[in-house]
């Protein structure tokens, strides 16, 4: 037996009011509409489910027992709905975001901020992670989009670009002679270097950058933070690789100064990584539009 849930929400509404003419009225039906509702119920189950009165209609025994069934199906669907709403007004909900301590430190955090004001009611989660974790975040359903370093290939992703950044090589005054010359590559490398770990986005492309011009590079230290890269290099440990917007407070105050280069470094860009075919939740699409 499979009755459709329109008969239902009509014997709903006709019992809720005890009127046929009311549960028309709620429903924008006309009255023979709904006794042909009721009716149809009836027959399916074959037992009468209201009977006349003076004032209208009312429940028989067994019309109780499936309205004691039908009102706690009407209660949670309208719940549903009132849930929904919510989900597209941004009332509630949840955001879940992927990409690396810097980029959220550095660069997101303006923008969640902003997203908080003016949704205090949708969750957020921030899941940390190097380029390839946050991919594996996003395949495996953890997150909604991610933040990463391009560029990034894969047919199972969307990716759209965010912003751009300047990689460049700074030190501390520990290498103040450095400060007014222009190193050849040969000359940066006789100095001890700090990179990014092997599995970062920053660590591959400056090593493919290197070996675009016959170079290997290899570095002293190797970390794993960009707080990290900062702290060693402002302390004389070596000359670190870091995103020259993360550290300007630190260049314009003279703690490190840009080591420069004969060479150019070439800009890097930021995408926002979102699965392909995948709908976006309505918060996942609101700071998509922020973002961008």
């Amino acid at each position: 037996m499979g009755n459709n849930y329109e008969l239902y929400k009509v014997f709903y509404w006709a019992a809720k009011t005890g009127s046929l003419s009311q549960a028309a009225k709620a429903l924008y039906l006309t009255q023979p509409s709904v006794s042909h509702a009721i009716k149809q119920l009836e027959e399916s189950f074959g037992v009468a489910l209201f009977y006349r009165n003076s004032k209208g209609v009312e429940l028989t025994q067994e019309g109780a027992v499936l309205y004691s069934y039908i009102e706690q199906s009407q209660i949670l669907i309208t719940l549903a709905e009132e849930k929904m709403a919510a989900l597209k007004n941004l009332e509630s909900g949840e955001l879940r975001i992927g990409g690396s301590d810097s980029l959220f430190k550095h660069y997101l955090l303006p923008y969640l901020e902003s997203f908080h004001e003016n949704h205090p009611g949708v969750k957020l989660h921030l899941h940390h992670g190097t380029t390839p974790e946050v991919i594996t975040f996003l395949k495996e359903g953890r997150i909604d989009l991610g933040v990463v370093r391009m560029p990034i290939i894969d047919p199972q992703l969307d990716v759209r670009e965010s912003f751009q950044l300047q990689d460049c090589f700074v030190a501390g005054a520990h290498y103040a002679e450095l400060k007014d010359t222009v190193l050849t590559l040969d000359m940066l490398l006789q100095h001890p270097i700090i990179l990014f770990s092997r599995n970062s986005r920053a660590r591959m492309t400056i090593t493919e950058i290197f070996q675009s011009y016959g170079y290997s590079i290899k570095p002293e230290i190797e970390v794993g933070s960009v707080d990290l890269l900062i702290e060693l290099a402002r302390r004389g440990l070596g000359i670190s690789y870091v995103t020259r917007e993360f550290v300007s407070k630190e260049l314009e105050e003279g703690s490190l100064f840009e080591v420069k280069l004969n060479v150019p470094l070439p800009p890097s860009h930021v995408g926002i990584l979102t699965m392909r075919n995948m709908p976006l939740s309505s918060a996942a699409r609101a700071f998509v539009k922020l973002v961008q």
